[in-house]
């Protein structure tokens, strides 16, 4: 689990609403993925860009949307995500082993170090302000 879901789970509760749940997992298991949220009444949106490689959306009739960001994994452990026109990002072995807590659940997700890097490099909107400043908070 990654985004604010994963943030949140790093603090043991749900700290503001979510759009989304972002989810890193095998490229391998994509279809597996897709096949168990189908069962659960979400749907391919192929209109959703970026969409494949670097990540799978699904919505439900209620409008809740899952992200899947397929992974492939390199002999160290790392994460690979394909990023398209060549780039890819990294998710080091050691930022996707964290764990949280959501509505008293154990999760896994990513570290909060791995966390500050996927907000790098762009402008920030109010829920990642919101989520950094949770994570400084974490870590103080």
């Amino acid at each position: 689990m990654q985004g604010g879901w994963g943030v949140d789970a790093l603090a043991g509760r749900e700290t503001r609403p979510h759009d989304d749940l972002d989810l890193a997992l095998d490229a391998g298991r994509l279809g597996e993925a897709a096949e168990a949220l189908s069962a659960l009444g979400f749907a391919h949106d192929p209109s959703v860009e970026p969409g494949l490689p670097a990540r799978y959306v699904l919505r439900d009739a209620a409008g809740r949307q899952v992200d899947v960001h397929p992974l492939a994994f390199d002999e160290n452990g790392d994460g690979w995500q394909d990023l398209g026109a060549g780039r890819r990002g990294r998710h080091s072995a050691g930022g996707l082993s964290g764990r949280g807590t959501i509505s008293g659940r154990a999760v896994r997700c990513c570290t909060a170090e791995l966390q500050r890097a996927f907000h790098r490099g762009y402008e920030h909107r109010d829920v990642d302000r919101h989520d950094l400043a949770l994570l400084d908070e974490l870590d103080g």
